[in-house]
């Protein structure tokens, strides 16, 4: 493992906005725990280029960003209509691809939404991408949003890492410090 961060960690509130996502904590989590990885890794953004340009980056979520997903949803029921920015941060890849542009990451942009083990599933997903030569290393984004609260972890892999992944996120559930 290259680096790892955690959301929350000892003294965090909620995670500063990202310029052009609304309403939901989901696109500001998955932004903060990124920064603080790679922050850990590289320093200040971006990342080397040579590094950057073989980095993925791979954002697994079972629930999804289910704030903006209700928002949407009681706002069509009522015969509104949603914001055109819902339908921008609607796909995950949206905020994965906000990191990658931030941090210069040029590798595969990968989202999943596991129906069992997250973490098993995530780090798959980044065995398949550092063995077949598709990139170096892999930014794995975990994050769940919970009625206990938002949780995320982010692990920078490099080659033959990925069986180093921390975290509970068996079933669903947030992971542990």
């Amino acid at each position: 493992m290259l680096a790892e961060a955690r959301w929350p960690e000892p003294g965090d509130a909620a995670p500063p906005t990202v310029p052009g996502f609304v309403h939901s904590t989901f696109p500001p989590l998955v932004a903060a725990v990124a920064d603080r990885c790679l922050t850990r890794r590289h320093g200040d953004a971006p990342a080397p280029p040579q590094v950057g340009a073989r980095t993925a980056v791979l954002l697994v979520s079972a629930s999804g960003d289910r704030s903006s997903a209700d928002h949407v949803r009681a706002t069509v029921a009522a015969g509104g209509r949603p914001g055109p920015l819902f339908f921008f941060q609607s796909v995950p890849n949206s905020v994965a691809g906000h990191v990658a542009a931030r941090w210069g990451l040029g590798g595969p942009v990968v989202c999943l939404s596991p129906t069992g083990d997250s973490r098993a599933d995530a780090t798959a997903a980044a065995d398949l991408l550092l063995h077949d030569g598709d990139a170096d290393e892999a930014l794995l984004l975990l994050i769940e949003q919970t009625a206990d609260g938002d949780h995320a972890v982010a692990v920078l892999l490099g080659q033959g890492e990925s069986a180093c992944v921390p975290g509970d996120f068996v079933d669903g559930s947030p992971p542990t410090s």
